[in-house]
């Protein structure tokens, strides 16, 4: 006969904390195993949004569906990256990929760390492409996203927009490439030289190809235009410094 009386309280109750014990000790064993992979994934999409920006995302996208490594060589061998200041000066010392930016939003702007993407020519040393990070609020929670400049930083190469809660069908529309597309070949400066970025206009249907700055909108999804709009003039304001001192030199 068994010294324990599987129906007792006591047993059933030892019983629950050894495999309470044992279930934990498994989960924080395969949480701990996997973070490595994780972190790798994360870098991995970032490099893909950096490159998609600047290069497109349809060319990234196959490209990584073909061989993950042509993208990781294509980035290693086209771009650099640093961090400047508000005031556009470069902060030693500091990779652009150490810069989390959704907590850099939370800082004063003149606090912020700013990351500078830069893209050469194939096979050359110019700088054909900058890309920046951009991060703001849009209908339900946060939208961000990267801006890529071609070397007048004036000239929008392309945007890739993602977020965290918009209305599928409606604001999520951002994440789509026939949306982030409008933005080639705009222009976030007036021919004043004022920064006035790019709006993204209400509603959909009006022409403005032949107005540098501005794009149609989202059927339905306003606030979530008036936040990717908010995002995109307050961080290409955050980068004025720099690109002044990158035409200056």
């Amino acid at each position: 006969m068994s010294k324990y009386n599987k129906d007792s309280g006591g047993y059933i109750f030892m019983f629950a904390v050894i495999m309470t014990i044992l279930l934990g000790a498994v989960l924080a064993f395969t949480s701990e195993s996997l973070k490595e992979k994780q972190a790798a994934e994360r870098e991995f999409e970032r490099k893909k949004f950096i490159l998609s920006a600047a290069l497109g995302s349809e060319t990234i996208t196959t490209m990584a569906k073909e061989n993950r490594q042509n993208v990781e060589d294509l980035y290693n061998n086209r771009v650099a990256d640093y961090v400047v200041n508000n005031k556009g000066e470069s902060i030693d010392g500091l990779s652009a990929k150490d810069v989390v930016v959704s907590k850099e939003y939370k800082l004063n702007e003149q606090e912020r760390k700013l990351p500078v993407y830069t893209i050469k020519k194939e096979g050359e040393e110019e700088v054909e492409y900058y890309v920046m990070p951009v991060f703001g609020y849009g209908l339900w929670d946060n939208i961000f996203g990267f801006v890529s400049l071609r070397s007048d930083l004036n000239t929008i190469q392309g945007v890739i927009f993602d977020h965290v809660g918009e209305t599928p069908g409606l604001g999520a529309r951002i994440t789509e490439a026939a949306v982030q597309n409008r933005y080639i070949g705009k222009t976030i400066y007036a021919e004043s030289g004022n920064l006035v970025s790019v709006d993204m206009q209400k509603g959909e249907g009006a022409d403005y190809s032949n107005d540098p700055h501005k794009v149609n909108g989202l059927t339905g999804a306003t606030i979530t235009g008036v936040g990717v709009n908010n995002m995109m003039l307050a961080y290409m304001d955050l980068y004025q410094d720099f690109f002044n001192k990158v035409k200056a030199n």
